[in-house]
């Protein structure tokens, strides 16, 4: 039975029945996806794109990270979070070792207030938390790319995930420590913490419930042996934590140490599948863990949501809804969903295209209907949409690496899916007494339309398949994922400013350039406010027209720059390791 809290409200604030005490005001951006249900849309209208009004450098190893990263910025970066006055955002310290990658770097979050025009430090906390270890490009499992550090502000309180699962919660007024709560402690802790690690963004919801998702990896084979355990956690409003296992969570998934997961066949079957009914190879499973970056949404009734993937396996994957009590309220397969393969995205023969004979719809690599899958270099996370539906980013390989927005409905029935979801948390636009998704929606090229083998599946996308080309949206679609409008950006420009504030440009992306945004942030009007890889911040009109946009720092291939909307309208931005302040 769930605890009721009885609040007081005097003089404009309101005290929790122990003590805590909340502000009156809500933030007005406080965590991942704005609210608990990852909506990203404000009441207020964002102001025009005329002037940078701040710069502040927050990543101070982005030169190295793009070396590191072969030219791209491969970090995912928090939401600025806003609260009246003050913006808090994580700022980066220690070194950066491209040997040890991220491991060596420190996370700062640091609470920035407006004083006479500017944005001032007020205080500053380093973090213990690190990222779980590094994993290379071709492994498979584990992030390649930088995961995210993302506090969330609830009441008065800053929460900043911090090494071993903990989670510290910090006083805004000063950045004191308020309490360290440990899910980990007693009787029932797992041995070796050091090995656990937060492993999402941190989710608050109405009541002051913190949310997150954790991971205990093999000390000395983190992505080689199977996870030892994974929980989803809640810290309530009087620092008391709680955690369920995913183990608990996905009763019905393959165990650990199955062996019947089935992974795609090899290049030197291609071109694929290898006959219409060819059946592909087998794998050990490995334990259903959370997807990392995953930030756990909750829905206004209380439903928490979160996703999960087999340890080895990317096709096997969970869309999970859990109550407030942390019971299992179901558990729903992203397997066997999609039937958009072969003959429908993909022709069949020719360049690009799957085997001849192959059976419509089928994805290539399996030879069955294609599933939504889960990568660790994702910061993808559910939305819940007022209608209680739940909408997922999943990725996919065999439509150009563009994965599939997925929508179930509250009680766990597939309801459909869009051609596009790889790493991207839709925001929702509430309108006229119904509601439309508002995603990125990058058609990539480069990739080849199903495998990396030039011979059977050509990079150039344009020249091979010119109905479906490499192209650059903003989407919006109708509860039923169809689309009311699209916006592409077409500019070719790939620009730079330098020290003396002067832009240069080259051109040299005939084809535009891809949105480097996972989190959505939309104005009251329905305006769309998105970065883009040519270090743009645009601003999109409902229809799909241009209101205006500005250059901020560096075009560059980045993973991924969200931005927020702050009460009185200005944009708070940010491009190659800067926090811009943008607006009038």
């Amino acid at each position: 039975m769930r605890r009721m809290l009885v609040f007081l409200c005097v003089a404009a604030v309101c005290m929790v029945g122990s003590g805590s005490l909340f502000a009156a005001a809500a933030p007005q951006w406080p965590q991942w996806g704005h609210d608990p249900q990852h909506g990203s849309m404000v009441a207020n209208l964002g102001q025009p794109l005329n002037r940078i009004l701040q710069d502040i450098v927050y990543d101070p190893f982005v030169p190295a990270e793009i070396s590191a990263g072969g030219g791209d910025l491969l970090v995912h970066y928090q939401v600025p979070m806003l609260d009246g006055n003050d913006v808090y955002m994580e700022f980066k310290g220690g070194n950066f070792n491209t040997t040890s990658h991220w491991e060596t770097q420190d996370w700062l979050e640091k609470k920035l207030t407006w004083q006479g025009g500017n944005l001032v430090v007020a205080w500053s906390y380093t973090s213990t938390w690190k990222p779980v270890p590094y994993a290379s490009q071709t492994s498979g499992n584990g992030p390649f790319w930088e995961p995210v550090f993302h506090p969330a502000l609830s009441g008065d309180f800053v929460y900043v995930p911090s090494a071993q699962g903990q989670v510290v919660k910090l006083r805004k007024s000063d950045g004191s420590v308020a309490a360290t709560i440990n899910p980990f402690t007693g009787s029932s802790a797992p041995t070796g913490s050091t090995d656990i690690f937060v492993a999402s963004p941190l989710s608050a919801d109405k009541s002051g419930n913190v949310y997150y998702n954790a991971i205990k990896l093999s000390h000395s084979q983190p992505w080689d042996q199977d996870v030892v355990d994974s929980w989803l956690v809640k810290i309530s409003p009087q620092d008391q934590a709680s955690k369920v296992s995913f183990s608990v969570l996905t009763p019905g998934a393959p165990s650990g140490t199955d062996t019947t997961c089935k992974v795609q066949f090899a290049d030197s079957q291609l071109p694929w599948p290898p006959t219409p009914d060819a059946v592909p190879g087998t794998t050990q499973c490995g334990s259903q863990r959370p997807g990392i970056n995953v930030a756990p949404a909750i829905a206004p009734n209380g439903t928490i949501y979160t996703v999960s993937r087999g340890h080895f396996v990317t096709r096997y994957s969970y869309l999970i809804a859990i109550n407030p009590n942390l019971t299992l309220k179901w558990a729903a397969s992203l397997r066997d969903r999609l039937n958009d393969g072969c003959g429908v995205l993909l022709p069949i023969g020719g360049p690009g295209g799957c085997q001849v004979g192959a059976h419509l719809g089928v994805d290539p690599g399996t030879n069955e209907p294609g599933p939504g899958r889960v990568l660790d270099d994702s910061t993808a996370s559910p939305t819940v949409a007022p209608d209680g539906s739940v909408v997922i980013g999943t990725y996919t390989r065999y439509n150009w690496d563009q994965g599939h927005l997925m929508k179930f409905s509250s009680t766990g029935q597939f309801q459909g899916a869009y051609p596009f979801g790889w790493d991207v948390t839709p925001g929702i636009y509430a309108h006229d007494a119904t509601y439309s998704i508002v995603l990125k929606d990058n058609h990539y090229s480069d990739s080849g339309s199903y495998c990396d083998v030039e011979a059977y599946c050509p990079a150039d996308r344009t020249a091979t398949h010119p109905n479906y080309p490499e192209a650059y949206f903003i989407t919006q679609l109708n509860p039923s994922m169809g689309i009311e409008w699209q916006w592409q950006n077409t500019n070719p420009l790939s620009c730079s400013r330098d020290s003396s504030g002067n832009v240069t440009c080259v051109n040299d992306h005939p084809n535009g350039f891809e949105f480097c945004v996972n989190v959505m942030a939309i104005a009251g009007d329905g305006t769309v406010f998105a970065n883009s890889e040519d270090g743009n911040m645009y601003a999109v009109r409902q229809g799909g027209t241009i209101r205006d946009h500005i250059f901020q720092q560096l075009a560059l291939g980045a993973a991924y720059t969200p931005a927020a909307i702050a009460s009185d309208g200005k944009i708070i931005s940010q491009n190659a390791g800067h926090l811009y302040v943008l607006g009038n």
